[in-house]
């Protein structure tokens, strides 16, 4: 067995069980570190492939970025755990519906692979240029903004739609904070926070 073969087999065992612990640590913060290194480990294994511009991404934008984010919010956010596993059987159904969705998708998308046939309906007319005339950034601009342009406008989209997803659900009222209303504060009269008085001299008010 090749020194490759066996980094290849360490990546992918640590990287599969770091990612079942990030769904199975009851613990929030725990799963967060485990999901940076499942991070790692998923860059070492696109290292070994020769994508090295895709390793760094992930290292720099999902680890140096997202994650640490996740795991600030996490540490920061007041989180009731009974309120949670109260929560959780009512949502049950619905979890599991939505993972039979997923899970026939990633069925049918590993049957196509097998198959041999396109994924997206037709072959890529454009593929990526020979190695030796371009830069691996170069290659994966050339694909990603040509033929899978739409696919990552998609993508934005969705990134917005998680963004605002997660203001709302952290954007609750909380009793005893004074916030400011700006309707209110425009509907008022003069007569109403403006007082005249005389002042007598020498005196005051």
């Amino acid at each position: 067995m090749t020194l490759t073969a066996v980094a290849f087999y360490a990546f992918a065992i640590v990287l599969l069980a770091s990612a079942v612990r990030v769904i199975t640590a009851k613990n929030p913060v725990h799963s967060v570190l485990f999901l940076i290194l499942a991070f790692f480990n998923a860059a070492g294994l696109f290292v070994l492939i020769g994508a090295e511009f895709v390793a760094m991404i992930l290292v720099i934008v999902y680890v140096g970025a997202v994650a640490v984010l996740f795991l600030f919010v996490v540490m920061m956010l007041d989180i009731n755990f009974q309120e949670l596993r109260q929560g959780f059987m009512r949502y049950m159904p619905v979890g599991l519906v939505v993972g039979a969705i997923l899970a026939v998708e990633l069925v049918f998308l590993a049957a196509t692979q097998l198959a041999g046939g396109p994924v997206g309906g037709q072959a890529n007319n454009s593929p990526i240029p020979p190695l030796d005339q371009v830069t691996n950034t170069e290659a994966i601009g050339h694909i990603l903004y040509t033929d899978y342009v739409y696919a990552f406008q998609v993508s934005g989209l969705i990134l917005l739609v998680a963004m605002i997803g997660a203001i709302v659900l952290t954007l609750r009222s909380r009793p005893g904070v004074r916030r400011q209303q700006i309707g209110q504060q425009l509907d008022r009269k003069r007569s109403e926070v403006v007082q005249v008085r005389k002042v007598p001299t020498r005196g005051g008010v």
